[in-house]
């Protein structure tokens, strides 16, 4: 009698697509372990990246600082700290700077750097930019230069000649602080990855190249270019002395 194949039962069936389902659910969640921490570690290196890129351009700008008193509706210095801080300036920015080609020869522009909402409740430090005699156009109000992604804090301060103190309020605007420092701290719970991304700090201090250039040396006083006491030329300044304004015989 020829004995009958024997087939898989219903519990061996069962027990097998049982075992498949765990090994499957285990590789699963490996899977979504690595991509978790594959995220994480690309965010941290990108924090790091814009870390390295925020914190130049910040001190590139401010190292081309300029301010002219009889100008100052163009060239006021401000600085706002608190839940929106913001930087704001006018500098005499090199070819090389972000987004120049942008502006063309539009060399001298006023540039500010601020805090505002991102994306999933997180903060951006973003950069906005406008030539001195124009106004700011709509594309560059509404979609900023990203400098920093999940910014914990920006904090400015100058330094106070009177006090020989830091001070993160700056009433003078008609004029420049001799030294400017800067503290921006990154990183912190992101939504974006879904954990938390170590704290990274920057300080930076910079002092400033330049001073604001008085209103009397912009242009002459009343009267000083006619007043036949002075040489041709020659623009005399209070207390004695006199600046060259055309070459001799020009």
């Amino acid at each position: 009698m020829a004995s009958r194949p024997r087939a898989f039962t219903l519990i061996e069936v069962l027990i097998a697509i049982t075992v498949f389902s765990l090994v499957m659910a285990a590789i699963y969640s490996t899977w979504l372990m690595i991509m978790r921490a594959s995220r994480v570690g690309q965010e941290a290196a990108a924090q790091v990246q814009r870390q390295r890129i925020a914190v130049p351009t910040i001190e590139d700008a401010l190292t081309c600082i300029q301010s002219f008193q009889a100008s100052m509706r163009y060239y006021s210095f401000g600085v706002t700290n608190g839940d929106a801080p913001s930087l704001s300036f006018t500098a005499r920015l090199p070819d090389n700077f972000l987004r120049s080609g942008k502006f063309g020869d539009y060399n001298v522009r006023h540039v500010t750097f601020s805090v505002e909402p991102g994306a999933d409740s997180e903060k951006d430090l973003v950069l906005r930019q406008n030539p001195i005699l124009m106004d700011m156009d709509a594309d560059e109000q509404q979609t900023p230069l990203l400098l920093a992604r999940n910014v914990q804090s920006f904090v400015i301060e100058c330094w106070d000649t009177n006090a020989f103190a830091w001070d993160n309020e700056w009433d003078a605007t008609n004029s420049i602080p001799p030294m400017v420092r800067i503290t921006l701290v990154l990183g912190g719970n992101s939504h974006n990855t879904g954990g938390a991304i170590p704290l990274r700090t920057v300080t930076r201090v910079v002092s400033m190249p330049s001073q604001t250039l008085p209103a009397t040396v912009q242009k002459p006083p009343p009267g000083a270019i006619a007043n036949p006491g002075s040489p041709p030329g020659q623009l005399p300044l209070p207390g004695g002395g006199a600046i060259q304004l055309t070459p001799p015989g020009k």
